[in-house]
């Protein structure tokens, strides 16, 4: 992963305030799945940003530990959320430590596209307790706006143009990808609203690593990219509250005996 894409003041105070906590969202229908062994006991959210994903894990699980490569996203967590039921430290995917006792739950919010998989596999086999769920998810702003089609056009034909996706591997493990002491279980399909005035909008695109991108390679100020959502945006929102919709998936693996190698 480019660490600088989300080792910055800026990006670490935008996920804390600025992102929707859709990963609560996310986490009931987890819930949904795993019923009969909650609350969890001892679990993982790698790659946790500010920690909305880590907040979310804690509503099925006594006590969470966040990790993420990002030093600036520690410190943001370490400071919004108390000890007693977090841990976080900075470390990549990877090379997560090993806890005093194996986690019985991990979960991987917009990480996977990121990480080398088969060392993260190797490392997630060394911290996961057997018959643990690894449940890697994400969700993404789409080309939706509830009854505009204007935002399609524009998500389409101005804002991806303008800031086109960086390099990331997209592509989802498969059973046969990945070692078989993880069973991949289940996949669901997400979709998800959320509700905007224009300047809120404005700030969450300021999270996204398209836009980051950009800014980071010198490419645009920060500055000129908010003067450029001003001007393309302001006709589609029209002073008022727009809703959003995000797409997203849930993927299960349960991590299995060293016997199924």
């Amino acid at each position: 992963m480019d660490n600088l894409l989300f080792d910055s003041k800026r990006i670490a105070d935008g996920y804390a305030n600025d992102r929707p906590w859709l990963h609560k969202s996310i986490m009931e229908q987890i819930k949904a799945e795993f019923v009969d062994k909650i609350p969890f006991h001892n679990g993982l959210d790698v790659g946790c940003g500010a920690g909305l994903s880590t907040k979310a894990l804690k509503l099925i699980c006594d006590h969470v530990t966040g990790t993420d490569l990002s030093e600036e996203m520690v410190q943001v967590c370490k400071t919004l959320y108390p000890a007693s039921d977090f841990t976080f430290y900075a470390a990549k995917a990877e090379e997560t430590k090993m806890p005093q006792t194996p986690y019985d739950i991990v979960t991987a919010a917009g990480v996977v596209d990121w990480v080398d998989k088969d060392r993260f596999l190797k490392n997630m086999k060394l911290v996961m307790a057997k018959n643990a769920p690894l449940i890697l998810y994400d969700f993404w702003i789409s080309d939706k706006m509830l009854d505009n089609p204007f935002y399609t056009d524009w998500f389409q034909n101005k804002y991806l143009i303008t800031f086109p996706k960086p390099p990331r591997n997209e592509t989802l493990w498969e059973q046969e990808d990945i070692p078989k002491i993880f069973t991949f279980t289940k996949q669901i399909i997400c979709q998800m609203q959320y509700e905007f005035d224009l300047s809120s909008f404005m700030r969450f695109m300021m999270t996204q690593t398209n836009i980051n991108a950009k800014i980071r390679n010198g490419c645009m100020t920060e500055q000129v990219v908010l003067d450029w959502m001003q001007k393309t945006l302001r006709p589609i929102f029209k002073e008022q509250r727009q809703t959003l919709i995000f797409d997203g998936y849930i993927r299960i693996y349960i991590r299995g005996t060293e016997e199924q190698e």
